[in-house]
């Protein structure tokens, strides 16, 4: 049985071409799923009944259900996603007075093995399909008060970069959920050929984590700085226009890292001319790392001096860190090692 939940427009009119029927039965059958949210052919009434008899009998249309909630005492709700292979995804919801935003995932776990972060310590498990990545919004409870999604779980989403788009170009389709690209936004840790191809192909907002501005600091960090250092990265971001979407560096504040005076004046000087908006971030601490996390008197003297040189610049409120929902925090270890353990014993 194939699952089409997760197909875009023309992958559903190859299907039809396939089936022997008429193109416009895709764009009825993309409304139906992911417009309307009905994941049963039968009842797919403006469908001939011979095409859902067709359908029911080889495919399916079947988002993935969470299987885990954790709920903070900030209101944020972790949901974990079961993914193949006796793997799991989590996603985040963050509702606000103003808004509600859904941090997704599009890998099971990650290779990029940044120092700071949960996920990268249980290593890259696998990718993440269009319909998994797609499955965290639509089977989300609280999907009728979703207002904003960040592409900013586990995993790195330009090293999914044909899942992702896929996925942004069915959540803005006007048959789907419609969804604004401004209210999408990616973040990635700067992995240029994939990226370019975002900004080219989606209208979606961009994020890029940076976390520190001097290059061999940058590179204890993140290992990517070595083969994409940052200052290739913000060059190839000033080929494009960012007048009509939003481009934002993250910045988690490490305490004697990052955080000094020298660490603020390079960072005004890498995007010196650059339309763009930088978030300082509260680091969490994960086990066994020798990083601290800024005092906010820091934070606040970094913002400060950002906003008098120009710059857009705020600290992130941090939420749901007590179910490790916080950034940097999502790792589905507790939830695999005895996945592990039981296929272990299953004889």
């Amino acid at each position: 049985m194939t699952n089409i939940f997760g197909y875009t427009m023309e992958e559903l009119e190859a299907l039809m071409k396939e089936l022997g029927e008429p193109a416009f039965r895709a764009k009825q059958l993309f409304s139906w799923i992911y417009g309307h949210m009905v994941w049963d052919f039968s009842l797919m009434t403006n469908l001939s009944k011979s095409l859902r008899e067709k359908l029911s009998a080889e495919y399916s249309a079947q988002p993935v259900p969470h299987s885990h909630e954790d709920i903070s005492s900030d209101g944020t709700k972790k949901y974990l996603y079961p993914a193949p292979g006796s793997k799991f995804v989590e996603a985040a919801y963050i509702p606000e007075e103003t808004r509600a935003t859904l941090c997704l995932s599009t890998q099971v776990g990650c290779k990029m093995g940044c120092l700071f972060c949960m996920t990268a310590r249980q290593g890259f498990q696998g990718q993440l399909s269009v319909g998994e990545i797609l499955s965290q919004v639509y089977t989300l409870p609280e999907r009728s008060s979703l207002t904003n999604i960040v592409y900013m779980g586990m995993g790195e989403p330009m090293d999914n970069i044909d899942a992702v788009i896929k996925s942004i170009r069915i959540l803005t389709h006007p048959e789907g959920l419609h969804m604004s690209a401004k209210r999408i936004t990616v973040s990635t840790i700067g992995v240029i050929p994939p990226m370019e191809r975002f900004l080219r192909e989606t209208r979606a907002q961009l994020a890029i984590s940076i976390h520190n501005p001097f290059d061999g600091q940058r590179r204890q960090l993140m290992p990517v700085q070595n083969v994409y250092p940052i200052e290739d990265v913000i060059e190839s971001l000033r080929q494009f226009d960012f007048s009509q979407r939003k481009l934002s560096f993250e910045y988690i504040m490490f305490d004697g890292e990052n955080d000094t005076p020298e660490h603020a004046r390079r960072l005004v000087k890498l995007l010196n001319g650059l339309r763009c908006k930088v978030n300082l971030i509260h680091f969490h601490p994960i086990p066994d790392s020798p990083l601290k996390g800024s005092p906010r008197k820091k934070m606040e003297e970094f913002q400060s001096f950002l906003k008098s040189r120009g710059i857009m610049t705020t600290i992130r409120r941090s939420r749901g860190e007590d179910i490790q929902a916080a950034c940097g925090l999502l790792s589905t270890l507790k939830h695999v090692k005895p996945a592990i353990q039981a296929e272990s014993t299953d004889f």
